[in-house]
């Protein structure tokens, strides 16, 4: 257990020294927890998508009010309460990590900006998927009635244009 703490630690670390070095470093352990809590979202959206794509259930039947959603949202929240907010414990972390020799930093640095690209490749990958799914289903903005009403929308717009380009033109006085 204290193993997973230092190492969700010492990502705020990486993040929270990513915007204190950055043009404007003010808030950064806001600015810092605010993106963690961004990362957890997205990871748990990705399973939620992959779970969606495994049992072919869609997400009209998900919602946030259901057990399964409602209660790693707020198992973050209270996390993020007891980790950044009501202490400053991740302070005493950060002195630790910057104790660090560079090499381990280095390397530690490339495993957390690793992961960090991976959750949010994984999580735009796992929307294109369920896009694909959508596509081929013919469901959600690829449903037959949604396409056919775009259609006609569209339609309706070029028509309006070329009416109001012959106004323009003069060319509907002919």
């Amino acid at each position: 257990m204290k193993a997973i703490k230092r190492v969700y630690y010492y990502f705020f670390y990486k993040l929270y020294n990513h915007y204190e070095n950055s043009s404007a470093p003010w808030w950064s352990d806001f600015k810092a927890s605010a993106s963690m809590g961004a990362l957890e979202i997205w990871l748990i959206l990705s399973i939620l998508n992959y779970f969606i794509l495994i049992t072919g259930k869609t997400t009209g039947d998900i919602n946030i009010w259901q057990p399964s959603i409602l209660i790693p949202i707020l198992f973050l929240f209270v996390l993020h309460y007891f980790a950044f907010i009501r202490t400053d414990v991740w302070r005493k972390y950060n002195r630790e990590f910057d104790q660090l020799s560079k090499d381990r930093n280095k390397r530690n640095s490339i495993i957390a900006w690793g992961c960090i690209v991976f959750i949010i490749i994984n999580t735009i990958f796992s929307y294109y998927l369920l896009f694909q799914r959508a596509k081929r289903n013919q469901t959600g903005p690829f449903a037959p009635e949604i396409v056919a009403k775009e259609r006609r929308e569209d339609s309706l717009q070029k028509a309006q244009q070329i009416e109001n380009l012959k106004k323009i033109y003069g060319e509907g006085k002919k």
